[in-house]
């Protein structure tokens, strides 16, 4: 195992993924859960955003236009996180969604809804409590669960 940790300022940046059909999947993530198109990329990508930064998530059908969802059993992406500030939000984000909620759940870190998009990609949309709620080992270790929100 290498000697080398990561910076504690590093962040996973966007998520791209393969769709099927593009228009689909734009209409899902701006019409439905509302991102911003920030730039089409001819004709099988796109990008798109909250709050005007370059991108959060890039959708391509550069190889996959037209296939049926990887199966569930296949190696590969289990979801995408989206991240709100702040509980409200992510309730405000729900309530738009609700209908295509598969799932949530209470962290002890955080509170997430889980669903799905059009082509079965899964996304986590949930909130970080505030560390000091966080709960711990008798060591004072993270001690995260997954119980009933």
């Amino acid at each position: 195992m290498s000697e080398y940790i990561v910076p504690a300022g590093t962040r996973i940046g966007h998520v791209h993924l393969k769709v099927s059909d593009l228009e689909r999947s734009l209409e899902f993530y701006c019409g439905v859960l509302g991102f911003q198109l920030t730039q089409r990329y001819g004709e099988d990508a796109a990008f798109i955003s909250a709050g005007g930064y370059h991108h959060h998530l890039g959708l391509n059908q550069w190889q996959s236009k037209g296939s049926p969802p990887a199966s569930g059993r296949s190696p590969g992406l289990f979801h995408a996180a989206i991240l709100y500030e702040t509980r409200e939000q992510l309730h405000e984000a729900v309530k738009q969604v609700r209908h295509l909620i598969e799932g949530s759940a209470d962290h002890g870190v955080s509170e997430a809804f889980y669903l799905s998009d059009p082509d079965g990609n899964g996304l986590e949309l949930y909130w970080d409590k505030p560390e000091s709620e966080w709960p711990r080992d008798e060591k004072n270790g993270l001690a995260m669960y997954t119980r009933p929100l």
